[in-house]
């Protein structure tokens, strides 16, 4: 029982920290058709920065890094949109893969001028770094923290997608921006505010997992790969999709490695191009028109 337990949590965090991180880029797919590469980039330097403010923040820092490293990301997002991706928006996913994929480089290159090569790490809160037990199994309460971050983004993007006015506007300039531009909104606004919104969650992401994982140089690369899985197995644009993505990828790589850990990550990836051969749009997605 308790080793049914440990495998569920280890799902369940797993699935969590993938969907954070996935909903920011299937959020700006779907509402701007922007594949972004440098998501990831934004994912590391809300890891980065949270270590750096834990630092010079004592007792207080991860709380405070939780709130200040997504808006300073959210800004960094802000700049990019402006400066370089909004002049992608009509071009081919090549064009967009390309040139996020050089921002990437670019982020990776001043994060190594910013942090050096050193691996960083901090450490859970007090409050939460304690573990408790179900059924014999030992869990620890920060990944409770994780499972419930993720369940806060969820529902909140759920609320503002389904619920405000807001959230109809995001939806409505997917399917034709000229008539919500002739309707009064600033659809450029508009835009900008979405792609803050998903580099914000990775951000968030960042902070969130930094306690789990080591921060270093690369973990842009690696989380990316991981997130576009999840996108792609759901659907690209689909939350409910990041969401069951999340969970099947979760599934894959927590039953993976205790069963067949050197296959792991060979299964996630065979996984995908299942889902491609047979549903390319993914499992929650529709066709591109």
């Amino acid at each position: 029982m308790d080793t049914v337990v440990t495998d569920t949590v280890g799902v369940l965090t797993t699935a969590s920290s993938l969907f954070i991180v996935a909903t920011g880029l299937t959020l700006v797919f779907g509402a701007l058709r922007l594949i972004n590469i440098a998501h990831g980039s934004f994912y590391m330097y809300g890891a980065f920065l949270a270590t750096t403010l834990v630092a010079h923040v004592p007792h207080v820092g991860f709380w405070v890094a939780l709130v200040v490293s997504p808006l300073v990301v959210a800004v960094m997002g802000v700049v990019v949109e402006v400066a370089v991706l909004r002049r992608l928006y009509r071009r081919e996913h090549l064009t967009q893969l390309l040139a996020t994929f050089a921002l990437l480089l670019i982020f990776a290159d001043l994060a190594l001028r910013l942090w050096g090569k050193d691996v960083r790490g901090i450490d859970p809160p007090a409050v939460v770094s304690s573990n408790f037990r179900v059924a014999g199994a030992v869990v620890p309460t920060y990944d409770m923290v994780i499972v419930g971050v993720a369940g806060v983004v969820g529902l909140g993007l759920w609320v503002l997608l389904a619920r405000t006015r807001l959230g109809w506007r995001i939806r409505a300039v997917v399917d034709d921006p000229e008539v919500l531009s002739a309707s009064g909104t600033n659809v450029p606004l508009l835009l900008t505010g979405v792609f803050a919104l998903g580099a914000l969650l990775a951000g968030l992401s960042g902070v969130v997992i930094a306690p789990q994982q080591a921060v270093q140089p690369g973990m842009d690369a690696q989380i990316i790969v991981a997130a576009f899985i999840v996108a792609v197995i759901g659907g690209l644009g689909s939350i409910v999709g990041a969401a069951v993505g999340s969970l099947v990828i979760g599934i894959v790589q927590t039953l993976g490695a205790v069963w067949a850990p050197s296959w792991a990550s060979t299964f996630m990836y065979a996984l995908m191009i299942i889902v491609l051969a047979v549903r390319p749009w993914g499992l929650f997605g529709t066709p591109e028109r």
